[in-house]
């Protein structure tokens, strides 16, 4: 109940944050003043993807914002319920859960270029296959979306978005090679920067470009595929990770709530101590293995 009364009051807290700071962004820009999201480096969507928007970063809306910072709240909340007693530094501990909003931002800005770089390789294999079929370049990247309109009828899907940048500033005059290179420099992908150097040298030098594309999207393709692996291989060894990190907190909450006067000692003057130890031995644990299953091809 008392874990029930705190996570209410974060909510309230976080609320009232939220609501005081919604006007503080008008037009991309930031007012002038003190902004407590200014503090904690956390950006404010104003819009959806603009053409200038680098997919390194991920705006968080307002709801996200509320709801991550108060999951994460709550979190760490009930963590510290369990290795404190005393409420007030349950509350300290549930506020260190305010830090799941950056880690949140840099999860789902990799999982979009994540998604950006498998995308890009489909459209890729479309180029090829237009480029043979004796289309322009141009042409061929005109006709990029209506193949992968068929692999996401959805249409909401990054690539397809970017791919109409493209087409809009060819019509607009825009070299090519030139608008390849603004969304590669925004996308952050290596593989997609990579074919922007291949096509520009290509385009200048005036070689083949359909054996350039062919090739290229080959060996790309094959270095996605790679990464797509070891991305699976590592899948389970995440799922275990974490599954071991909750045996801990799993234990003492069987121990704390069946056997009280066991652990009795752990919640004394001296045993928090003891705990705050555990607690950031437990912290260190999962920054470790976070870093350790980062890994990049």
């Amino acid at each position: 109940m008392i874990v029930v009364i705190i996570a209410a009051a974060a909510l309230c807290t976080y609320g009232v944050l939220v609501w005081r700071d919604r006007g503080k962004v008008r037009d991309g820009k930031r007012e002038k003043g003190f902004s407590w999201r200014t503090r904690m480096n956390i950006p404010v969507r104003t819009d959806k993807l603009s053409g200038t928007e680098s997919y390194d970063t991920y705006v968080l809306s307002q709801k996200e914002l509320f709801v991550v910072g108060a999951a994460g709240f709550a979190a760490m909340a009930l963590i510290g319920r369990l290795f404190y007693e005393p409420l007030l530094l349950s509350v300290i501990t549930g506020l260190l859960g305010l830090s799941a909003v950056p880690f949140y931002r840099k999860a789902v800005a990799a999982r979009r270029k994540q998604q950006l770089t498998l995308q890009f390789k489909q459209a890729l294999y479309s180029v090829s296959s237009s480029l043979s079929a004796g289309k322009s370049v141009e042409n061929a990247f005109r006709s990029v979306n209506e193949d992968l309109s068929l692999l996401y009828p959805q249409g909401d899907v990054p690539m397809m978005k970017e791919l109409e940048r493209i087409v809009a500033l060819i019509e607009l005059g825009e070299p090519i090679e030139k608008a390849l290179e603004q969304f590669a420099a925004r996308s952050g992908v290596e593989e997609i920067q990579t074919f922007s150097d291949i096509f520009r040298i290509g385009k200048r030098s005036g070689v083949d470009l359909v054996h350039v594309v062919r090739l290229t999207s080959q060996s790309i393709g094959e270095k996605i595929d790679m990464e797509q692996e070891i991305s699976v291989m590592l899948a389970q060894k995440r799922f275990e990770s974490k599954a071991l990190l909750l045996v801990p907190l799993v234990l003492l909450a069987f121990l704390k709530y069946s056997s009280p006067d066991y652990v009795a000692p752990l919640y004394a003057a001296g045993g928090i101590v003891v705990m705050t130890a555990a607690l950031l031995v437990l912290g260190g644990a999962f920054w470790f293995v976070n870093r350790l299953m980062n890994i990049k091809v």
